[in-house]
């Protein structure tokens, strides 16, 4: 099993929400109002009067077999409008109780 971690600008919010539905992905875990700033040329979320956008966070895990495909869907969402924002993140799940 893998754990992704989307963290994607509030516009996106309804579509990333669509994207899990599509895909057949129930379980996540939602955090609202998160602050930060893309490692490559993303501009500052946090949410004040210089830097008004916020930025959400979604934490799923997934069987292996569905991982290429989600990442491939967040490629396509983040191809369509890059100034606003998404990326992913994968990582291996050892235990799950």
């Amino acid at each position: 099993m893998k754990s992704v971690l989307i963290i994607f600008n509030q516009a996106f919010t309804s579509r990333v929400e669509f994207m899990l539905d599509e895909l057949q992905i129930r379980g996540f875990s939602f955090f609202e109002q998160v602050q930060g700033r893309g490692s490559v040329n993303g501009e500052p979320r946090r949410g004040t009067h210089t830097w008004p956008e916020m930025n959400s966070a979604l934490l799923t895990v997934v069987p292996d077999e569905k991982v290429d495909e989600l990442l491939l869907t967040v490629r396509k969402l983040d191809a369509r409008n890059r100034e606003v924002g998404i990326r992913a993140f994968v990582w291996n799940i050892e235990q799950t109780v």
